[in-house]
């Protein structure tokens, strides 16, 4: 019996679409100035700040106080599509922005929303798992044409917890959750954390949704449980 759930965002909730059209250039353009003004920010926004570039710097080997040098190396990662927590924190900040300026509102899936209310009225514990930061995961759910649905969640993980396809992350998640893997529904568009979830003893459904995926569901099916939507998931 499935007790929670654990899902991916981007072509699982979301439409890829939305976070590679809308929020990686959205990031990308106001990355610069969103560094060079960090001293514009709040007490705690600011200090925050500092902690994610004192980061930055510490990967990429440049000198902390060559922000240019930063900037640029920040603005690399997302052209190479790097799953790098400080860009991460960084682009949730800048995102934030986005959203409260109603520059766009988060994309999520109308049978995601439907659905991931059905499930929580049903007493199922609702958990995130997504390569963005767990703030840029709250501001897509918080921001939707659905509502705030952020207060359909009991959790969320990000890259901190492990990268999304090593199995050692699922199994942190399972300990986190508190309940036997074969007790946890993960969902994702993406073969390979599918293996690692199933590796850890979750459960897994492999979402093959129409514009998102080039994965025949025929060929999908012969390895996982698939659904071309969240109305296919059975729980």
């Amino acid at each position: 019996m499935i007790k929670a759930i654990v899902t991916d965002i981007e072509g699982t909730t979301s439409s890829i679409s939305f976070v590679h059209d809308v929020l990686f250039p959205y990031a990308k353009q106001h990355m610069a100035d969103f560094v060079r003004q960090a001293d514009q920010l709040n007490d705690i926004e600011q200090q925050e700040t500092d902690l994610q570039l004192d980061e930055v710097a510490r990967l990429a080997e440049i000198p902390r106080d060559d922000i240019e040098g930063l900037i640029q190396q920040l603005i690399n990662w997302i052209e190479e599509d790097k799953k790098i927590t400080p860009l991460k924190a960084l682009q949730g900040m800048i995102w934030r922005q986005g959203y409260q300026q109603g520059d766009f509102v988060g994309h999520v899936y109308k049978d995601a929303a439907d659905y991931l209310k059905r499930w929580h009225d049903q007493g199922i514990d609702l958990y995130v798992y997504s390569s963005g930061s767990v703030s840029a995961q709250k501001l897509i759910f918080g921001y939707t044409d659905f509502g705030d649905l952020t207060p359909l969640f009991k959790g969320y993980f990000d890259t901190q917890i492990g990268g999304k396809r090593e199995v050692e992350s699922y199994r942190h998640i399972i300990d986190k959750i508190g309940l036997k893997g074969e007790e946890i529904l993960f969902l994702s568009d993406i073969e390979q954390e599918l293996e690692a979830a199933s590796q850890a003893s979750m459960k897994t459904c492999w979402l093959i949704r129409k514009n998102d995926s080039k994965m025949s569901i025929h060929e999908a099916a012969k390895r996982y449980l698939v659904a071309r939507d969240f109305s296919e998931i059975v729980v």
